[in-house]
């Protein structure tokens, strides 16, 4: 019996839910008059309370300032909360970061998720059976921990072998074979997914998109590493959000879930896409067109070359499809950071100012 199944109100935990994708789907789940959200987050760099500021004083929302390795505390807001889920987004997750600091990695990434999985097996193994059978643990991971594609392999699929070629890779490695772990030996009822390069509102600004969306109507460098020819599969973070529903309330128990948007692009591809929306939204300014700001940099190192992911399961089993094409997606992320400067305003401090100097030199 799935979570689909129940019909009465249900309460669910949100570890890391002030982060991109964590808070897009928050907002999304919010406007469900049934559910309570409980989102625990510790707010480093990237986690930010303004992307939730619109449901900050809804009722069925509570915000908890935590780590997920603080055992105690998990296990103080199970018991209080008493929850049917927890969905597990909280990371670190930037590749660059983690060339420069592995260890902060280890501790969120592998640590954090060991110690959320215990505390979260003491509660459920405590459940009475009828809600040990429905509750459900969904551990939110990324398509880096099968590593490189060559030009002309398949995408990756849920049977693809595990090959991370960074720390942040690694480390979200690590943790998804405990979760399958958890499942395997205690009978924890756990599901994980695998997606691709999300993109969307509410996105740290050194990620991708949203560097070259703000750098470009800056009148500043747009730097891409090495030739620009790593291709991504690229998922609007709404579309995430609806297929991560349903992994959480049809999904079977102990599988994995690859998903994708059924979007190659090479990082230029979308650079230069990038600079065609900004031509027509910022036709006047003085550096138009916005291709002549590219800049190509050194590469990074362990830089992946190619992603691509396999959807066909959860499509198969779940039915489902983005809704997004990566033009429609793309459209409403550039008009979105147009449409939010203070927001803008807010991330881009001193220190994030001195991280893109670091990455990517003086431009």
């Amino acid at each position: 019996m799935g979570l689909g199944t129940i019909t009465k109100k249900r309460t669910w935990l949100v570890t890391g839910g002030a982060g991109f994708i964590g808070s897009n789907f928050i907002l999304a789940q919010s406007l469900d008059p049934e559910l309570t959200i409980i989102n625990l987050d510790k707010l480093t760099y990237a986690g930010n309370l303004k992307n939730l500021a619109g449901i900050k004083n809804h009722h069925n929302y509570i915000f908890v300032h935590g780590d997920i390795g603080n055992e105690s505390l998990v296990q103080e807001l199970l018991q209080t909360h008493r929850p049917q889920a927890v969905i597990n987004f909280a990371a670190e997750t930037h590749v660059d970061r983690s060339i420069q600091g592995p260890g902060a990695f280890i501790d969120a990434n592998v640590v954090g998720t060991y110690r959320l999985l215990e505390a979260t097996r003491s509660y459920w193994a405590a459940l009475p059976l009828n809600d040990k059978e429905t509750f459900r643990f969904l551990h939110v991971s990324t398509d880096e921990v099968y590593g490189s594609l060559k030009a002309a392999e398949p995408p990756f699929s849920e049977e693809s072998p595990y090959a991370p070629n960074s720390p942040y890779a690694a480390s979200k490695a690590a943790s998804d074979h405990f979760v399958r772990v958890y499942h395997q030996t205690y009978g924890l009822p756990t599901l994980v997914s695998n997606c691709s390069n999300n993109y969307g509102p509410f996105q740290f600004p050194e990620k991708l998109m949203p560097l070259m969306i703000l750098n470009g109507l800056q009148g500043k460098a747009l730097p891409v590493y090495g030739d620009g020819q790593n291709i991504r599969d690229w998922l609007y973070v709404e579309d995430h959000g609806e297929a991560l529903r349903l992994v959480l309330e049809r999904g079977r128990v102990g599988e994995t879930y690859n998903i994708g948007g059924d979007c190659q692009k090479t990082n230029l591809e979308v650079v230069q896409t990038i600079c065609s929306l900004l031509d027509q939204v910022a036709a006047t300014a003085s550096h138009v067109p916005h291709a002549s700001l590219i800049a190509f940099v050194e590469d990074r190192p362990g830089h992946d070359r190619r992603y691509a992911i396999d959807s066909t399961k959860i499509r198969q089993e779940l039915n489902w499809r983005p809704k997004e094409t990566f033009d429609s997606g793309l459209r409403k992320t550039v008009h979105w950071y147009l449409s939010h400067p203070e927001w803008v305003s807010a991330v881009q401090t001193g220190a994030y100012r001195d991280w893109v100097k670091q990455h990517y030199g003086q431009l």
